[in-house]
């Protein structure tokens, strides 16, 4: 192992009087290996943060604790203004750009990394840490050699990630076909506020901080609004659970009920829980009435509608969706028999997605298997 700073550069310039408009990336910018600059900027109106400019080559990685986003910069994102929430490291020589950003993307280095974080609220690396991290480094064609074989599975992960999003797409589509843009109601269907069609209820979670650990750790499922973007639709999963005293101060909602975020970066965020579960207070439960729609059909047109909700939410960081909102949405009610069908195609689309869920898990493990093995020499 060899110190990182010895194997590369930290470096990363501040950004130089400009005339034109740049784009500016975030870590929130940042997904898998996508990057998807959300806003341009002039210099004079760009945020404080986005005082980073970088070279092909270099190869970027998110300070956040917790936040394993990496980057190798490459094309067109040389061009990209970045936040300083991201390191930038150059590869000094006899070092490949490719080797550092698998090591970069290990859980080996990740779980150092995060070990040390500090800070008092958003705990993050500082450049005096990061002097203290090591990478393996063997000769250069070896990393070459290893590095193409990364290459070729994240390729294959590429092409499963490709493969979900045309079949999340499907579900649009037949959901269309069968009755046009729920936003337009194209098709002049009886329509109903959502609160004369369900129950809803806002979650709970009183104590503060929140985060006091004598309230979690137990056998009750809790979920926050990053459990229901990340559910595909479907909730089966939580990453937090609740004791008996964490119990008695949140609220469970059953199994069917759909969960909707209302705060946040994840405002408009839907999914129907599988089993029951207790959610916090940024999350309202809806219970549909069965006489007058299907679960599945609300929690689709809810879906469709997170744009028009995002542009309702108050300007103030986007801060709270305010709970009469959504009792007053007008929903578009075709007849029972009607929905029956879209929605058994849509529970078949979800069962395949399941499937490609485990699927792409598979291959993240693989993977990381792979970066294990790569930088333990087995490879």
């Amino acid at each position: 192992m060899l110190p990182l700073l010895k194997a590369c550069q930290l470096t990363g310039s501040r950004v130089n009087t400009f005339m034109d408009t740049r784009f500016y990336v975030s870590t929130g910018d940042v997904d898998g290996n996508d990057v998807l600059p959300s806003v341009s900027v002039t210099f004079d109106d760009r945020p404080s943060r986005a005082d980073l400019v970088v070279k092909d080559g270099d190869i970027l990685f998110a300070r956040m604790q917790s936040t394993d986003k990496v980057v190798l910069v490459t094309g067109a994102k040389s061009n990209y203004i970045w936040s300083t929430g991201f390191a930038a490291l150059r590869p000094k020589q006899g070092t490949n750009s490719r080797w550092v950003s698998y090591w970069l993307k290990s859980q080996a280095f990740q779980e150092r990394k995060n070990a040390l974080c500090t800070g008092a609220t958003q705990k993050a690396i500082t450049n005096d840490a990061i002097r203290e991290l090591s990478i393996p480094i063997p000769p250069i064609s070896e990393q070459e050699r290893i590095s193409q074989i990364l290459d070729e599975v994240e390729a294959i992960q590429l092409l499963r990630t490709n493969a979900d999003d045309l079949t999340a797409m499907t579900i649009a589509a037949a959901f269309f076909n069968w009755y046009g843009d729920p936003n337009t109601n194209a098709q002049k269907l009886p329509t109903a506020k959502l609160g004369d069609i369900a129950k809803l209820e806002r979650g709970k979670f009183t104590p503060r901080p929140r985060n006091d650990p004598s309230y979690f750790d137990g056998e009750y499922p809790f979920i926050q609004t990053g459990d229901i973007s990340n559910s595909d639709g479907l909730l089966s999963t939580w990453r937090q659970t609740l004791n008996e005293r964490g119990k008695a101060v949140s609220k469970e909602f059953p199994a069917g009920t759909i969960v909707f975020a209302i705060v946040g970066a994840t405002i408009g965020a839907t999914a129907i829980l599988q089993v029951p579960m207790y959610c916090t207070d940024s999350i309202v439960g809806i219970q549909v009435n069965p006489k007058y729609c299907f679960k599945e059909y609300i929690e689709f047109v809810l879906r469709t509608r997170r744009s028009i909700l995002l542009a309702q939410a108050p300007d103030a960081a986007r801060a709270n969706l305010n709970l009469e909102i959504l009792r007053d949405l007008l929903i578009p009610l075709p007849p029972l028999e009607s929905q029956v069908k879209v929605v058994e195609h849509i529970n078949k689309i979800r069962a395949l997605q399941a499937a490609q869920t485990a699927s792409r898990k598979r291959l993240a493990d693989l993977f990381q298997s792979l970066l294990h093995r790569a930088f333990q020499g087995e490879l």
